[in-house]
């Protein structure tokens, strides 16, 4: 079985690192235009939000900013019937 998942977006705000119960963790939210127009001509935007953790969330917040490319891999987790995206990898594709 495979649990993988990925996504290529623009950063909605400016990561920001906290630290909860000992770990560094970051939530940001990636706009993904959708590949398709809708019925009035327009292509909707996705807004997806992303767990990131330790170092992988440090290194977001010290190198990326409000409107970079990214790319995000990671996995999608289930607790109590609340789905949660945890990014395992981050990839800078490119600045605003």
């Amino acid at each position: 079985m495979t649990n993988q998942f990925m996504i290529i977006g623009r950063l909605v705000d400016n990561p920001v690192v906290k630290e909860i119960e000992g770990k560094k963790i970051s939530k940001i939210t990636i706009a993904v235009s959708r590949p398709f127009r809708n019925n009035e001509g327009i292509y909707e935007t996705d807004f997806i939000p992303c767990i990131l953790f330790s170092n992988l969330a440090k290194n977001v917040e010290n190198y990326c900013k409000k409107g970079d490319l990214i790319g995000v891999q990671g996995r999608i987790e289930c607790l109590n019937k609340n789905l949660k995206i945890v990014g395992d990898k981050v990839t800078f594709l490119s600045t605003k």
